[in-house]
């Protein structure tokens, strides 16, 4: 009859152990703090992006409006703290978090509009959907090691 051979079961009770420490991690709060995490990331990159208005002095009106509008129109606060605030919903296997300005002209500047007198098209400045699409290249890279350095804790690597 032949012989197995020798094993040493130690190193998969060592495995076992890590990954009953990784399960015991709590991996919904892991998703909560990823989705604000990206949520932090979007307004960094559309905050600088969104146009201000250009007045004269004479004026009296004041240009940041639609940019301020992205923090909840809270003065000095930056888009990370505000985006640590923002709700998380999970609906399936799938966390959404909601980035809006709450500015009521934000879509037309956004996508465009019609001239006051009807007869022109402003075209519009696409502030937001072109850092969602920055966001969603550089999303991977931010999940991975955000995943890698749980893994390493789990680990302890």
């Amino acid at each position: 009859m032949a012989r197995w051979g020798r094993c040493d079961y130690q190193q998969l009770q060592r495995l076992r152990e890590k990954m009953a420490k990784l399960q015991s991690m709590d991996l919904e709060k892991f998703c909560y703090d990823a989705s604000r995490e990206l949520a932090a990331r979007l307004l960094a990159l559309v905050i600088p992006r969104t146009p201000v208005g250009d007045y004269p002095k004479s004026s009296g009106k004041k240009g940041g409006t639609l940019r301020r509008g992205w923090t909840g129109k809270q003065s000095g606060s930056s888009g990370t703290a505000y985006a640590q605030g923002l709700p998380v919903y999970k609906q399936g296997t799938n966390y959404h978090i909601e980035v809006i300005n709450p500015v009521y002209y934000a879509s037309y500047v956004e996508f465009g509009h019609r001239t006051p007198g009807g007869k022109g098209w402003v075209p519009g400045q696409y502030f937001l959907t072109l850092s969602e699409q920055d966001l969603e290249k550089i999303a991977p890279g931010v999940l991975e090691k955000k995943l890698e350095r749980l893994l390493r804790e789990a680990f302890n690597v």
